[in-house]
């Protein structure tokens, strides 16, 4: 009888644990959410779509919301304080510099641009150069029979068809990227055209369309088209790519691993994260089997977050958020980057970006980061 006492005793005293313990955390107010807004290059924004989801597991608080818009409109957004945030895979001009005086640039991924084409009768195997390239888009090689192209497919039947170029029409790092492999590649393109995130585009028969995600579709959906589009979008819609030739000579396909050598070979030598990153080129890597147009592309911030807070009610909880969630990107979300097609960042750039994260502040407050 006492032992069944006891047991009955026991139970209620658990009962009564349980129901304060639930009590407890029922009255407790729920974590207020932290909202960031980030905007900018759809060149990276598969990769940091996937950091998003997937930070939201750790800190389900925090809500980022990426809007890919282009490099441009995303800094105009950051200069503007519309943004906590922006994304760029063109480093900041000196004009832009002088409205964002005080800002980082934090390399968050890399990938490459591919030549996408839809080829009816050429289902894989095209090979093209950065001369021809720059010809196709100044208008000059109209057709896809045209003999430089054909020289250097000598294996394949090109058609007698009037080739569609494709390009975007927004102000888009992927184009700043692309125009400068051609400057380089290109006498005629360099002094007709130049590089930047929008330039004046030739030929009579060209397309525009915004975004990675509208350039890839239109080329899937246009026969005879050729158009630029990063490679996580190439992959993600099954788009045929053109190899191009590096400077060993070697026609390379764009792949992960072509954008790894290249990023191996030359990913040295480089700024800070206050510093000026206009200068920085991953082009035409030397190693023979890189794939020559390659890029990083950016996160850019100011040092002191309040300066947007007047636009986007940044706060200390939210400048320590956005610099968190950075940290996330650049350390354990480097291991999304590789299913998506980009190159995780090597050992020296996540140095670099770590002491440029630290150095971040709120109000001239330190933040906590790692």
């Amino acid at each position: 009888m006492k032992s069944t006492l006891k047991i009955v005793i026991a139970i209620v005293a658990i009962a009564i644990i349980i129901g304060a313990v639930a009590a407890y955390v029922y009255t407790q107010p729920s974590q207020a959410t932290i909202d960031i807004t980030g905007a900018g290059a759809t060149f990276p924004q598969p990769f940091l779509n996937a950091t998003i989801v997937s930070y939201s597991s750790i800190k389900p608080n925090v809500q980022i919301n990426y809007q890919g818009v282009g490099s441009g409109t995303g800094i105009n957004s950051l200069i503007n304080k519309h943004a906590d945030f922006a994304a760029s895979d063109a480093p900041l001009n000196s004009n832009q510099t002088t409205y964002l005086p005080n800002t980082l640039h934090i390399p968050e991924t890399i990938g490459a641009v591919t030549l996408a084409y839809n080829l009816p009768g050429v289902s894989s195997g095209l090979q093209l150069t950065g001369d021809v390239i720059a010809k196709i888009y100044l208008g000059t090689i109209t057709n896809w029979n045209d003999p430089a192209i054909a020289a250097l497919n000598p294996t394949l039947t090109m058609p007698d068809h009037a080739i569609t170029t494709v390009h975007r029409s927004d102000s888009s790092g992927t184009t700043n990227i692309f125009t400068k492999y051609l400057v380089a590649e290109s006498s005629d393109w360099s002094t007709q055209v130049g590089a930047g995130t929008s330039v004046q585009w030739k030929g009579t028969n060209a397309v525009g369309a915004k975004g990675n995600s509208l350039v890839a579709s239109t080329v899937t959906t246009s026969q005879y088209a050729i158009g630029y589009v990063e490679l996580a979008y190439a992959l993600a819609n099954h788009m045929t790519v053109a190899s191009v030739k590096n400077p060993a000579g070697n026609y390379i396909a764009p792949s992960l691993a072509s954008t790894i050598t290249a990023v191996q070979s030359v990913a040295t030598g480089l700024p800070s994260g206050a510093q000026s990153w206009a200068s920085v080129s991953l082009l035409n890597a030397p190693d023979a089997q890189a794939y020559p147009i390659v890029s990083f592309t950016y996160i850019i911030i100011n040092k002191d977050l309040s300066v947007v807070s007047s636009g986007t009610g940044m706060d200390l909880d939210r400048a320590n958020a956005l610099v968190q969630y950075i940290w996330y990107v650049v350390h354990d979300g480097q291991s999304l980057a590789a299913n998506l097609g980009y190159a995780a960042l090597p050992a020296n750039v996540v140095a670099i970006d770590e002491t440029s994260i630290r150095s971040v502040t709120f109000n001239g407050q330190a933040l906590t980061v790692g």
